[in-house]
């Protein structure tokens, strides 16, 4: 999907990067597993690597500037105003780790967590309004939270409070999932969902924090989480079938998770 100078409705992901400890090597790992190029989106002090995908951007790479920060991928909620939204998620019982500042021309940014303990970004486009493609093989395609069942509750009203999603439960008795829709008439459908709530049951390991998956499209599910394996990551969920696609859960060669989906019709 080609990039719009439009501003996204506010919630909507409009960016993921990922924090590394070495850049070089997440570039060569992400090149050859999405065919990504790089162009240079940083400052003199302070790196950062622009994936793209025929050209136009789909992701960033950056290298910790702190060990004790995660080695994670990360996703960015458009807004047309920073600094009010962050003082909403204050307000709605959340945290802002980082306070709204400006990069450069392309525009504001800050680091909040909601009240389940999961970070994500903002961002306030101005030359750099976000993604320029989604949903084509290598880029961003879906994201999700997940919180623990104990935090559910708060979490649900807390993204309902700050960004004003409609929202819907998936009809299926095994999955605790919430689908999220930005605000707008009628029923939220998948047609116009743009992310959701899960939650960190018993499958997981019990140290676990609550995070943000980040899901990329790829043309072949298993196919890629071989490669990924070859070039040293490895498969943290293989490959399984959902009535949206072919889904796995992968780590990169230095740690960073992140979901791959081949949509039912390429997978």
């Amino acid at each position: 999907m080609a990039a719009t100078t439009q501003q996204t409705p506010e919630g909507t992901p409009c960016w993921a990067d990922a924090l590394l400890p070495d850049l070089e090597a997440g570039k060569r790992f992400y090149g050859e597993l999405f065919g990504w190029t790089f162009a240079d989106g940083g400052e003199a002090d302070r790196p950062y690597a622009v994936a793209l995908v025929a050209g136009a951007p789909v992701a960033g790479l950056a290298p910790k500037r702190d060990g004790r920060m995660p080695t994670a991928w990360g996703v960015y909620l458009s807004t047309p105003d920073a600094t009010a939204l962050a003082a909403r998620i204050r307000h709605a019982g959340g945290q802002i780790i980082t306070a709204p500042v400006r990069v450069g021309t392309a525009g504001v940014t800050a680091l909040a967590v909601d009240p389940g303990g999961a970070v994500f970004g903002l961002w306030q486009g101005e030359e750099r309004p976000g993604f320029g493609r989604q949903g084509v093989p290598g880029s961003y395609c879906w994201t999700e939270v997940y919180t623990r069942p104990a935090d559910r509750d708060a979490v649900d009203t807390f993204y309902a409070t700050v960004f004003g999603y409609r929202t819907r439960d998936l009809d299926d008795p095994a999955a605790d999932f919430r689908v999220w829709s930005p605000p707008g008439p009628g029923e939220p459908t998948d047609a116009t969902a743009i992310g959701g709530r899960s939650v960190i049951g018993d499958a997981f390991p019990a140290e676990m924090p609550a995070h943000f998956l980040v899901y990329f499209a790829v043309e072949d599910c298993d196919t890629t989480a071989t490669t990924a394996v070859r070039l040293g990551g490895r498969v943290t969920e293989p490959p399984f079938d959902t009535p949206y696609g072919r889904i796995a859960v992968l780590a990169d060669d230095q740690g960073a998770v992140f979901a791959v989906l081949a949509e039912p019709a390429a997978a």
